[in-house]
């Protein structure tokens, strides 16, 4: 891995405090752990428990531009500075006054810090990586993400056995956010100008007349609400079908993560050594057909090691398809990443999604239905491969 983190600088003291952020932005997938928890201790039905997500994702649809126009004015690692602010703010929220509205506010402000890091942390890595090793190195963040989210239902599942409780997840992760905001602001990073710092929202939406930055765009979109759709759904899927195996939300999200999350962070790892050597088109051609496959099965599985082996074939087909689109994107037009950057983290809003599958879970009684939908919602990736081989 080593090849992956060579520096622009040569330095591994820029590149560490950058990619450490990916392990902020993964925080973001603690609403799927959350939903689960809130949903039995206010007693809510699938829909409202599901407006958590909703609170968060909304902010990528209307802050992304925005966070894009403030990164050319303030630049990338100031930007990502206030992500851990806010990030940091709203996971004491619901540690401090324990009330479903209070969470709703908390996961906004989770959500707003989220939308600001992912919008600036992907550009600051190619300044601090050589520009060969970017899809690379985005893949390792990916990696340190999907660690992130597999810790985080993990610590949950632990405290909820305690005196503590499972809130007290979010004091640990305020505390990290809070180290990580330390560690980049005193690491010094030279940042290229752009030539381009006056922008508009006008002329970044403009960049969706280029017909690959809109499908890609459409592409992160349909990643995102698969991937928070199943983070939400598999726990209560796999209580649905298999209610003697799996008896309670804890242990449905631990399984979850075991099995979804830890296998994403291994393919996320291995996808980062192997795109050093293979090209990105061949690897998003069997990742998306493996991906399929994985939620075919999902569908038709009976018992739960067949469920969870669907989740494993998932998770390994999906880990480095957000790298990949991400960084042929930010190829399209090189001296505007800011701004490509900007409105590909609006597609991130797609995790509202999650409302939308509480709801048809609710109107036809079964979790089935929600994970029908993932599913064919994913063919667009296959509809998307033409695209990525002309990129």
């Amino acid at each position: 891995m080593s090849t992956t983190l060579k520096t622009q600088s040569g330095s591994l003291s820029k590149v560490l405090p950058v990619i450490f952020g990916f392990f902020i932005m993964g925080f973001v997938d603690t609403i799927g752990t959350a939903i689960n928890y809130v949903k039995v201790d206010f007693e809510l039905n699938d829909t409202m428990a599901n407006m958590l997500s909703l609170s968060c994702f909304f902010w990528f649809l209307v802050l992304s531009i925005p966070t894009g126009l403030l990164m050319n004015r303030i630049g990338r690692k100031n930007t990502v500075l206030i992500s851990f602010v806010f990030t940091f703010a709203g996971l004491l929220v619901p540690w401090m006054v324990y009330d479903f509205y209070f969470v709703l506010v908390a996961f906004a402000l989770i959500g707003i810090g989220n939308t600001i890091l992912q919008v600036a942390l992907n550009p600051l890595v190619s300044n601090v990586v050589a520009k060969d090793k970017l899809t690379g190195s985005l893949t390792l963040g990916q990696f340190i993400k999907a660690l992130s989210s597999w810790l985080g239902p993990n610590v949950a599942a632990w405290l909820a056995g305690t005196a503590l409780g499972w809130k007290y997840l979010f004091p640990v992760f305020a505390l990290v956010s809070l180290l990580a905001a330390v560690w980049l602001w005193v690491t010094r990073i030279r940042e290229e100008d752009g030539g381009n710092r006056e922008i508009s929202f006008g002329a970044t939406f403009a960049l969706l007349r280029n017909p690959k930055i809109l499908l890609f765009f459409i592409g992160i979109l349909v990643l995102v609400g698969v991937d928070v759709g199943l983070n939400a759904t598999l726990p209560k899927y796999l209580m649905e079908k298999c209610p003697v195996d799996v008896a309670s939300v804890s242990q449905a999200d631990q399984l979850k993560s075991y099995y979804y999350f830890i296998v994403r962070a291994l393919g996320a790892f291995l996808g980062g050594i192997l795109l050093m050597k293979i090209p990105e088109r061949k690897f998003y051609t069997v990742s998306v057909f493996l991906a399929f496959a994985g939620l075919v099965w999902l569908l038709f599985g009976h018992s739960l090691w067949s469920i969870l082996a669907g989740v494993v074939i998932v998770a390994l087909g999906y880990s480095n398809l957000f790298a990949i689109i991400f960084s042929l994107a930010l190829k399209q037009v090189p001296k505007k990443a800011n701004e490509i950057s900007s409105l590909l983290i609006v597609g991130v809003s797609g995790g509202a999604i999650a409302l939308l599958l509480g709801v048809v879970s609710d109107i036809f009684g079964t979790q089935w239905a929600a994970m029908a939908i993932v599913a064919a919602i994913w063919l667009y990736m296959i509809a998307l491969i033409r695209t990525v081989n002309k990129a």
